[in-house]
């Protein structure tokens, strides 16, 4: 492989990201809640050498309107938890990275983090996390702490004016994750001594308080889970407009966006560009990859994957609708695309297969060949850990050395 390697990752989500997905040929819906059913998804995943998948997971029940539940029951419906699962493929696994999604609007940061953490340990160092906000005034009624403004149907179409109403959820999501970097940290990468002949298990000086108050929560205590393998694991966001291209730019290693074409991707990201300097990340000290997301459907006959859609659509009665550039061609068409897009300054991009495991496997077994003949992508694993898929270094407990 000559040249920067193109990463690429696959987001999982059901029978796939189409609403009538559960219905195409070839799904599997009666093994949708069955280990089984995943396995077998990321395991291809891996067979094709991708970076890492990510899972879908929220504090609600799906449904087609962003901001409220919704009574439809031609959908699916129902999910499972995105941390346990994935802790469950670890060991079925050996290099992809496994990322799953959790809500930290209404969940307490230090679960968060020892979840992360021991997914790290079980998996050998290939965990990553999405934190998510939840932005529906339904979510908060689960729990009854709290409640969050009730978005309109006007707020949700327009995603600057939503990213602001929004704003104190993306400085709390902050908070949670500096809170689970510093949990990460707090124990140092040889606390651990383990010397049975003379009865000492850890250096207690070596595990530190991490001492966060914040508006919204305060965490004192070292974890109960030693450093994680990657020592940090690393985070991603997917991000649409000003406030979570700032969040991102705080608190993220990995940011998904959503163009459409080549000329958006420039622009939005000079906008991360932009916000990465007004919080004064250092880029040397901190990189932060950038992968555009595309909801695809591939078929190696021209026009096929077009018609498949198409069939969706109609048994969805409506056009399929996504924040992302929905793609319909062949894995030679998508190469074009994905190549074009890079050049404007994207690490990767994240797939969003529309349906399972058709598209998946199309990408695994088509778009890849197809890039690895173009020298674009890897033809083995070179690494073991996910921040050695995505070349970035093992930080240092910033507590190391504190006494």
């Amino acid at each position: 492989m000559t040249g920067t390697p193109l990463h690429l990752a696959v987001a999982l989500d059901g029978a796939g990201w189409h609403p009538a997905a559960w219905r195409a040929e070839g799904a599997r819906p009666r093994e949708l809640f069955t280990a089984a059913y995943w396995a077998g998804l990321v395991t291809e995943a891996e067979r094709g050498l991708l970076d890492f998948v990510t899972f879908e997971d929220a504090l609600g029940q799906q449904s087609a309107a962003f901001h409220r539940p919704d009574d439809r029951t031609d959908q699916i419906r129902g999910s499972l938890d995105a941390v346990l699962l994935a802790a469950r493929l670890a060991p079925l696994t050996t290099r992809i990275g496994l990322v799953p999604t959790t809500n930290v609007t209404h969940t307490e940061p230090f679960h968060l983090a020892i979840g992360i953490a021991t997914l790290d340990h079980a998996s050998r160092g290939r965990a990553g996390w999405r934190p998510q906000i939840s932005a529906r005034a339904a979510d908060a009624a689960h729990f009854g702490r709290r409640t969050t403004p009730q978005l309109t149907d006007d707020d949700v179409r327009d995603s600057e004016l939503i990213a602001k109403r929004l704003r104190p959820l993306f400085d709390e999501a902050t908070d949670v994750v500096e809170v689970a970097r510093r949990l990460w940290d707090s124990w140092e990468d040889d606390a651990e001594i383990r010397d049975a002949a003379t009865g000492r298990f850890i250096d207690r000086d070596k595990l530190h308080h991490i001492a966060f108050e914040g508006p919204c929560f305060s965490v004192r205590s070292p974890s109960i889970t030693p450093r994680p393998p990657q020592g940090r694991p690393l985070v991603a966001s997917l991000a649409h407009a000003s406030t979570p291209y700032e969040f991102a730019a705080r608190s993220s290693d990995i940011v998904h966006i959503t163009p459409h074409d080549r000329a958006g991707t420039g622009t939005i990201l000079a906008q991360v560009a932009e916000a990465v300097a007004s919080t004064g990340r250092d880029l040397r000290e901190r990189p932060l990859r950038t992968f555009a997301e595309l909801l695809v459907f591939l078929d190696a006959e021209p026009g096929a994957a077009a018609h498949r859609k198409a069939r969706l659509d109609g048994l969805d009665g409506a056009e399929l609708g996504s924040d992302a550039k929905v793609f319909t061609g062949t894995p030679e068409d998508l190469a074009d695309l994905l190549l074009d897009w890079r050049a404007a300054g994207l690490d990767g991009f994240r797939l969003r297969p529309g349906t399972l495991p058709h598209d998946l496997t199309a990408i695994t077994r088509g778009l890849v060949p197809e890039l690895q003949r173009r020298g674009a992508f890897r033809t083995a694993y070179d690494a073991t850990t996910l921040r050695g898929h995505l070349r970035l270094s093992r930080p240092r407990s910033m507590y190391a050395n504190a006494g």
